[in-house]
């Protein structure tokens, strides 16, 4: 059937209910609006599905929510673990809890219990649910830091990390096989219950993920003498991460934490900014209002479904506040803790510190001074979460720490996928510390350069939305694929890696190698002066982003070599 006919279908169909039908009744004469929700069905990839919400197969309702439940269902069963029931949480998003529901009433009607969180939660505590419940999956309804109109479904394995293959094609596939909406099963949340197929949980975990996060710490010693003297905005951007951020911070010892009133309380319109990002600067822009009045030390944000956070230090030289990209916050991190383990007690020999592809190429560094071993995955906090399961499944590795340049790392091994209320809990932990050597995070942040090489990275993501948009896509991939340039800005390209061939082609000799990793969409150019681009559609929007690092003799002299990349982007589209 082409879109028009499935249009059709679905205002003719008794199973689709007539809210949905006024809805679509409302665009009958917008071809072009009925294209866009039924060309296609919203397609369920690796990270789930994520989309407008709204009628048709190409949005998110809760019929392609019950849908791709009926799929990971179909696969639990085939994989013979239905007994050990799935964990769902949700985030501050329009229809969150009413997905979560639905899904929950899905898997039930399945024979799979589902155990619900009683309201919205941060998606790290959903990945350590899974794991303390002992689950054999888990879904978080979120879109993480989409714009309002947008909501999504993130499917997590029994491990704690979203899905990895095999589970993450052989679920795909499952999905894919349910064509027909009838077909899906559902139940009243009332039966569900009786039968004890539907289960809230709360405070239980709440409690036990926090305990979880305080042995983390390494340095009582400094938050008990720095806690009553550090001052720390927060903002949790409308989202889940208000009660946990401000709970751990408080129950460390944390006095003067100030949360930005506007956004404290969790609201799906996102009113106070044009999508809740924390890599945007406008999302601090209230934040660093009141850091200004308190005369704040650093300035946090989380996103909507609390797994990536954003950091303002303040410059006590200049007294401006500086923001930390996901590369700086997260080397600092890994600086600090890796260093501090070392100094409280010992570094082990296997240790591991991780990080994705299109990160900074500082932690190399930062690796090779402490003497740990760096190990490189690609895009997706997933990725990290499949090698500590490998650490723990072979006994070889120690995990010391994780992240990725999109904002999010781990501490510990508690969850399986980014945690900004660890990180939010840490990065105060060693602001207090380096207070104690009178000595700002910023202080900390430019010891780290002097001692690493100024490596300075970034980021740019051109939208390209619609149809058009995929195709003019897939286009700039298969040009740069089909011809890699010899030069990016005036630096040699020395070598060209292609993920989803697989191989690595040193561009002076010929020689082609493999990459060792999963095969992916993305491609990655090395160049002279240790800079570096790397290309790659996003997963979960409209957008190809280029990553790029260069390395400067000083801060200003990085600065302006960035901005240098920035623009060679431009050529390249």
């Amino acid at each position: 059937m082409d879109y028009k006919e499935i249009y059709e279908s679905w205002l003719a169909n008794p199973y689709f209910d007539e809210e949905t039908k006024a809805e679509l009744k409302a665009i009958a004469d917008d071809d072009n609006e009925i294209k866009e929700r039924f060309y296609q069905e919203l397609e369920f990839g690796t990270a789930g599905l994520r989309g407008v919400i709204g009628a048709g197969t190409n949005r998110m309702n809760i019929y392609t929510v019950r849908k791709a439940t009926q799929g990971l269902a179909n696969y639990i069963i085939k994989a013979g673990k239905q007994s050990q029931g799935v964990a769902i949480a949700y985030d501050s998003r329009h229809m969150s809890p009413e997905f979560a529901d639905e899904a929950a009433l899905c898997l039930a009607a399945n024979g799979i219990k589902a155990y619900v969180f009683e309201s919205l939660r941060p998606t790290p505590e959903l990945s350590y649910a899974v794991r303390e419940l002992k689950c054999v999956a888990g879904i978080n309804v979120t879109a993480s830091h989409n714009p309002p109109e947008y909501n999504g479904y993130k499917v997590y394995w029994e491990d704690g990390a979203q899905i990895t293959p095999p589970h993450d094609t052989g679920i795909m596939d499952e999905v894919k096989a349910v064509t027909d909406y009838n077909t899906v099963k559902t139940m009243s949340k009332d039966d569900a219950v009786k039968q004890g197929l539907y289960q809230q949980i709360g405070k239980d975990i709440d409690d036990k993920y926090i305990e979880e996060l305080k042995k983390q710490v390494i340095h009582w010693d400094s938050i008990k003498e720095m806690g009553d003297k550090l001052k720390i905005v927060y903002t949790p951007l409308h989202g889940t991460g208000n009660i946990p951020a401000r709970r751990v911070l408080e129950e460390l010892g944390f006095k003067n934490v100030y949360v930005v009133p506007e956004q404290e309380l969790p609201d799906g319109d996102f009113p106070t900014v044009s999508y809740p990002n924390p890599e945007a600067a406008e999302a601090f822009e209230l934040a660093l209002k009141l850091a200004k009045e308190k005369d704040a030390d650093l300035v946090l944000a989380t996103d909507p479904d609390a797994d990536r956070l954003g950091v303002y230090v303040k410059d006590t030289k200049s007294g401006e506040y500086i923001t930390l990209t996901g590369n700086m916050s997260g080397c600092l991190l890994a600086d600090y803790e890796i260093s501090q383990i070392k100094e409280t007690k010992g570094l082990p020999e296997d240790g591991k510190l991780i990080k994705t592809i299109v990160t900074s190429n500082l932690a190399d560094e930062i690796a090779k001074y402490y003497g740990v071993d760096l190990i490189e995955v690609l895009t997706g906090f997933k990725y990290i979460g499949q090698q500590i399961l490998n650490f723990e499944t072979t006994g070889k590795g120690t995990y010391l720490f994780g992240f990725e340049e999109s904002y999010g790392c781990l501490i510990g091994t508690h969850a399986r996928d980014k945690d900004a209320i660890v990180a939010t809990m840490a990065l105060c932990e060693a602001a207090a510390y380096y207070k104690t050597k009178n000595m700002t995070l910023w202080d900390a942040m430019i010891a780290m350069y002097e001692r690493y090489g100024y490596c300075k990275d970034g980021v740019k993501a051109v939208t390209m939305k619609g149809i058009e948009g995929l195709a003019k896509i897939q286009e700039i991939m298969s040009d740069l694929r089909k011809n890699p340039p010899k030069e990016i800005n005036g630096h040699k390209v020395l070598s060209f890696r292609d993920y989803q061939a697989d191989t690595i082609t040193d561009l002076a000799t010929g020689e082609v190698k493999p990459t060792g990793l999963p095969k992916s969409n993305v491609l990655y150019f090395d160049m002279e002066d240790n800079v570096w681009m790397c290309v790659r559609p996003s997963g979960t929007e409209p957008k190809i982003k280029f990553y790029y690092g260069v390395v400067g003799t000083s801060l200003e002299d990085a600065d302006k070599k960035s901005e240098q990349m920035a623009k060679a982007v431009d050529d390249l589209i």
